[in-house]
């Protein structure tokens, strides 16, 4: 990768889509969607909450057991794109938890391969109170 130009708007352009897409699969529990936006890999990670999967399979099995609906995010405080170049990209959203006085995090990194096209290599979900001050 030589070419590290931040947020090529073309660029941000799939990267939003691609996420957007990715989101409303989460509300449809559409597996399939969910599946095709990670790298089949057993190098592929997602943290989330009361899960971890490491590797494509256990990722793929928590999709499947997931009931389905709108999830824990109540709406979004701030959504971050990052894409340098044409070939790699970070997704960081802050979210309300529904429900609770509590803040969510997600982050994604994104890498496009040659053959595959865009792909979440690594996820993370995490929540924290907010601090007092």
């Amino acid at each position: 990768m030589t070419d590290l130009t931040p947020n090529l708007p073309d660029v941000v352009a799939e990267i939003s889509a691609l996420f957007e897409a990715y989101e409303q699969a989460l509300i449809d529990k559409n597996v399939d969607i969910l599946d095709a936006t990670f790298w089949d890999s057993p190098h592929t990670i997602r943290y989330a909450l009361g899960e971890n999967g490491y590797g494509f399979s256990e990722i793929h099995a928590h999709r499947v057991a997931r009931p389905p609906g709108p999830g824990i995010k109540e709406k979004r405080i701030r959504l971050e794109i990052l894409t340098l170049g044409r070939d790699l990209a970070t997704v960081n959203l802050e979210f309300k938890v529904r429900g609770r006085d509590v803040i969510g995090r997600q982050s994604q990194s994104w890498v496009r391969f040659p053959d595959l096209g865009w792909k979440v290599v690594s996820a993370h979900v995490s929540t924290m109170e907010p601090r007092p001050w």
